[in-house]
């Protein structure tokens, strides 16, 4: 579905010859390259200047016609509407001879909004931007057509006489009402309301204000619909998309998503930092635990060894005399005594170190195991990282062809996988 824009510009005295130039086709070229000079005779003025805008801004000035009366310096003196609609939308309306007729009642439209003919310097339908895209997917020149309305934004500025007048009659009463020029006085901040109807504010309790002129879309889009123009809605709010063509509006778009990717990137790198400082933090507690086992294993090493000693000391009660006396000799019988004393200290030490080797096992098992999740994790996080900087890469080497690329798949109906067939060994055939 096409979708239609408007918004409001506003300019200061010294920026109203350099729009003039551009609205006006007064230049011998132009940055954008879009623009079609030979075609700029199919451009259609509703309203031509009466001479350059800043001149016929002063005449009217002395003719009455308006007021700067109250104006601080430098202030916004002129503004102008934008109206836009996406390029296919006239295409398939019927082309350049439907652009003509839209915009003619879109410049109805804006009178309505200006509050009246006599205050709009200049209004002109340009024709003569090619529009790149669909111009390469039709294989013809397209042009993108679009309104452009220079205007003076007036409000109604009552003059009352002093409350000290002399005449008494006089004194505190209106005296006139003159057109001053004030553009923010045409477009005041308007308090912005919930869907029950409530006014809106912000975290700090102030009311949310938002610009008159974004109601302007919603005026535009019914007043189209109402003089018969449909088949497009109305534009989406706080939209970029104002008066962009196709390929600069899908290289915005794919610009943000670049912006987003990155944030992503930066985030999984964060992340895969804090993913180092998780495995090492479990590398550490898994090589506190290994040294506790060893430290272990060693003490069950000493015990075992006398364990051993003690079964040797048992060979020997085997050998006996005649009378069943065991001959020993004195040194070894002082051994014999030490290691009596310490094979009942021993037992309970290897009970108790064992059960400690036995407890700590699943919690080694346990750790191996975190830690090749860990692993495991962190290489897919790699993986989604290099996947990442790839597009990135490729959308800061060709971002038009990626748009266009990505376009033309969406187009497209989705793949579907052709599943081989099995040969049977009854139908192979054998060479």
């Amino acid at each position: 579905m096409a979708q239609s824009v408007a918004r409001n510009k506003q300019y200061r005295r010294g920026g109203l010859g350099l729009r003039q130039r551009h609205n006006e086709r007064q230049n011998e070229d132009y940055m954008n390259d879009d623009i079609i000079m030979e075609r700029s005779a199919y451009n259609v003025h509703f309203k031509e200047p009466q001479g350059s805008y800043e001149s016929t801004f002063d005449r009217m000035i002395a003719d009455g016609v308006i007021s700067t009366r109250g104006l601080g310096k430098d202030p916004f003196i002129v503004d102008e509407l934008i109206f836009d609609v996406n390029t296919a939308y006239f295409e398939n309306g019927g082309g350049y001879d439907y652009a003509v007729s839209f915009f003619e009642e879109a410049y109805r439209c804006a009178v309505e909004e200006i509050g009246g003919e006599e205050y709009v310097l200049s209004a002109v339908m340009h024709a003569d931007e090619r529009n790149k895209a669909v111009s390469e997917q039709l294989g013809r020149d397209v042009y993108h057509y679009h309104l452009h309305v220079v205007y003076v934004p007036v409000v109604d500025k009552e003059i009352y006489f002093k409350k000290n007048n002399k005449d008494p009659e006089k004194a505190g009463k209106l005296r006139e009402v003159i057109k001053q020029v004030s553009h923010s006085k045409k477009w005041p901040k308007l308090k912005q309301f919930d869907e029950n109807g409530e006014v809106m504010r912000n975290e700090k309790g102030k009311t949310i204000l938002v610009n008159s002129y974004s109601l302007l879309q919603d005026h535009f889009h019914e007043h189209m619909i109402q003089a018969g123009y449909i088949g497009f809605e109305r534009g989406e709010r706080k939209s970029t998309r104002e008066h962009l063509s196709d390929v600069e509006y899908k290289t915005q778009q794919e610009t943000k998503r670049a912006a987003a990717m990155t944030a992503v990137v930066e985030e999984k790198t964060e992340a895969a930092a804090a993913l180092d400082v998780v495995i090492g933090g479990k590398k550490k507690e898994a090589a506190q635990q290994q040294k506790q086992l060893d430290g272990l294993n060693a003490k069950t090493a000493v015990a075992e060894k006398v364990v051993a000693e003690l079964e040797e000391i048992e060979k020997i009660g085997h050998s006996r005399t005649i009378t069943g006396a065991v001959t020993v000799p004195s040194k070894l019988w002082d051994k014999i005594l030490n290691l009596i004393k310490e094979v009942f200290k021993s037992r309970d030490i290897i009970k108790g170190l064992r059960k400690k080797v036995n407890e700590s096992a699943p919690t080694i098992t346990t750790l191996e195991k975190e830690l090749a999740q860990e692993k495991r994790a962190r290489a897919a996080d790699k993986a989604s990282i290099s996947d990442i900087l790839e597009y990135n890469t490729a959308k800061s080497r060709a971002p038009r062809r990626l748009a266009e690329t990505i376009a033309d798949i969406r187009r497209q109906p989705p793949e579907q996988q052709r599943q081989d067939r099995a040969i049977t060994k009854s139908q192979s055939h054998t060479i």
